[in-house]
């Protein structure tokens, strides 16, 4: 995990990972579609905070996004999986390399956030109440 550079951080959803960035970090990611220059939205922000508060209440972030700039795609590093049992010719080698794309920060929030969060209101109806009996006098 990289260490915060500056004094605002977030924490960004990609690829069902979490990742913790500030401005500037350089960061790889599972592969994601786009060609390396361009610069594209991180739009699932988790948690925005900087040197006095912490937002991570949906409403707070509400329009926040991550931009970030394609730096390339490259390999991880190579895993190999190798099943063998004695006496029973099994030998089974596989390998994989996940494809990765580099990103680098550029700016964190903005987006939307000019925007008021949609207030929530309760409901004002109540349950109904069962009929009072009357009384037989």
């Amino acid at each position: 995990m990289p260490t915060p550079s500056g004094s605002l951080t977030a924490v960004v959803v990609s690829g069902g990972k979490q990742y913790r960035v500030a401005a500037g970090d350089r960061i790889l990611v599972d592969r994601i579609s786009a060609e390396a220059g361009t610069e594209l939205k991180l739009d699932r922000v988790l948690m925005i905070a900087d040197e006095k508060t912490t937002r991570v209440a949906p409403q707070e972030l509400a329009g926040q996004e991550v931009t970030a700039r394609v730096l390339g795609h490259p390999r991880g590093p190579k895993v190999d999986v190798i099943r063998y049992k004695p006496k029973k010719r099994v030998r089974v080698h596989r390998g994989a390399r996940a494809d990765l794309t580099a990103l680098e920060i550029i700016a964190i929030g903005g987006g939307k956030a000019d925007r008021k969060p949609a207030k929530r209101t309760r409901s004002t109806t109540r349950p109904a109440e069962p009929a009072a009996a009357e009384e037989v006098q």
